[in-house]
């Protein structure tokens, strides 16, 4: 009998194809006879406790100009799919809450659900790293211009950046003679009322910030590491930076081990580890990224490889 999956993802029509990491695991799923369907924007309810989703049937193509086509969508319970990817792109806003409370229903009903609704609420990415601190350059998470400050007077060059963002976006990198520094913390945490977060500036962004996969506890031998562009810090590929597939260090291994055991016990079948330098910076659990570009530098299949995974272990 065929899988049914499906993926809640951004707009699969504005995606860029020829990078794109959840089109590489829906090509892989329908290379394994899968039955693909597509969950509409906005297209998750409740009815009488029971989850529904507007689905659309999907067929994907490895064509950066036509890379799929969607039928037309129908509502049907949740629990008609064998499993379903959820693949959105922080921020993690409320609806996006909402709709984790309607898939944790669904997975208690019996779908699985990759990665599990509940470890979306909980986990930050940017917070779930600090649960690791013996990975971690200093940090301090605060409310408090005065306590941000005095962070970057201790340590000099630091970055400093909100808890909700992504791809580099409004990350910025200071010190304590900046003159901008107060307009910084103005635009992050206002009147002391937002969380933002300062590290310890760690120059070897220049070696890049590497992206380690991880499935089911196991790291992806081989890293991206994406370097800055010209004069800016960020490594983001979304920022502007551009990635060299490496393999992965010894210490790279052992921060995977310090993380692996709490990632399997929350059930997070794929992750993204952000490490800088000797560093852990950030722990991606939403929407992991840079398949394409290591399947295609090292001949990998890791969208293969997760879902071996899946379908060996499914609770």
């Amino acid at each position: 009998m065929q899988t049914k999956l499906a993926v809640l993802m951004d707009p699969i029509e504005k995606i860029k194809a020829h990078k794109d990491s959840t089109l590489a695991m829906l090509l892989e799923a329908q290379r394994r006879n899968y039955l693909l369907h597509y969950v509409m924007s906005r297209g998750l309810a409740l009815r009488q406790g029971v989850p529904w989703a507007q689905l659309a049937p999907l067929r994907v193509f490895d064509d950066s100009t036509r890379w799929y086509e969607r039928g037309d969508a129908v509502w049907q319970e949740l629990t008609s799919m064998d499993m379903l990817l959820i693949r959105t792109d922080p921020p993690f806003e409320a609806e996006y809450l909402y709709d984790t409370i309607i898939l944790e229903q669904a997975k208690r009903n019996g779908l699985l659900v990759v990665n599990p609704p509940q470890t979306l609420r909980d986990c930050n990415e940017k917070l779930y790293a600090l649960q690791f601190p013996q990975c971690c350059a200093p940090t301090l998470v605060s409310r408090s211009r005065k306590e941000l400050r005095n962070f970057a007077g201790k340590h000099g060059e630091i970055v400093l950046k909100p808890l909700d963002g992504m791809g580099g976006r409004r990350i910025f990198r200071s010190n304590a003679d900046d003159p901008n520094l107060n307009v910084i913390l103005e635009g992050l945490v206002g009147e002391d009322r937002h969380l933002a977060l300062a590290q310890r500036f760690i120059p070897e962004i220049r070696q890049g910030d590497k992206r380690i996969l991880v499935i089911d506890g196991e790291p992806v031998p081989y890293a991206l590491a994406r370097l800055p562009s010209g004069s800016d810090f960020r490594g983001n590929l979304a920022a502007g930076g551009h990635g060299i597939g490496i393999p992965i260090s010894e210490r790279d291994r052992w921060i995977v081990k310090q993380v692996a055991p709490d990632l399997c016990r929350r059930g997070l079948r794929f992750v993204g580890l952000d490490v800088i330098g000797e560093y852990l910076t950030e722990i991606n659990l939403t929407s992991p990224t840079c398949i394409r570009e290591l399947d295609e530098q090292f001949k990998l299949n890791i969208a293969g490889q997760l879902f071996d995974a899946l379908e060996h272990n499914a609770v």
